[in-house]
């Protein structure tokens, strides 16, 4: 018995398909696909999940110093001149960040191996802004299924599709 489908596809084709089936799931909430690519998808998907739920409270959080841009009432920096240059003024503020501890990190890594990198749409290209998909899992999705044993995602037929009669499935978190 085959430990996995070929989806028709050479290794490194597969492989990209279920990466970025994985990341659009992920990021979106819901993908529409093939049954067997579904199937196939929810097995990445479901690694990750249990990997980000095992993880999601391991880290401590750490106070460090911080130079900051003083700024004006209306969000400008304000800036002085010395030796006849103009010069932003910059104030020390303390920070509390998150600080993951080796195995959070570990997974952290594991997790950016299969997810692409995922950058929100936008009108211009200058206002484009990458999402921390790694993050969401941790901060969003894994307390979602903090007191769950697996059966993150859930497949539901749609019937077939037009063009080559597939049967279609929605892949989505529960």
């Amino acid at each position: 018995m085959a430990k996995y489908r070929k989806l028709g596809k050479t290794s490194d084709q597969r492989k990209a398909l279920l990466r970025n089936q994985t990341t659009a799931l992920l990021y979106n909430g819901r993908i529409i696909t093939t049954e067997a690519r579904a199937k196939e998808v929810r097995k990445v998907a479901e690694r990750l999940i249990a990997k980000a739920v095992k993880e999601k409270d391991n880290f401590e959080e750490v106070t460090v110093k911080a130079k900051v841009a003083k700024k004006d009432a209306d969000g400008k920096r304000i800036k002085e001149v010395v030796d006849g240059k103009k010069r932003t003024v910059y104030e020390e503020v303390d920070k509390t960040i998150k600080k993951d501890l080796p195995s959070r990190l570990h997974a952290r890594r594991e997790i950016m191996k299969v997810l692409y990198p995922v950058v929100e749409p936008a009108e211009k290209k200058r206002d484009r802004k990458e999402v921390d998909l790694v993050d969401k899992l941790f901060t969003e999705i894994a307390p979602k299924y903090e007191n769950r044993n697996g059966g993150y995602t859930r497949i539901i037929k749609i019937g077939p599709r037009k063009g080559d009669g597939a049967m279609e499935v929605v892949l989505e978190l529960v």
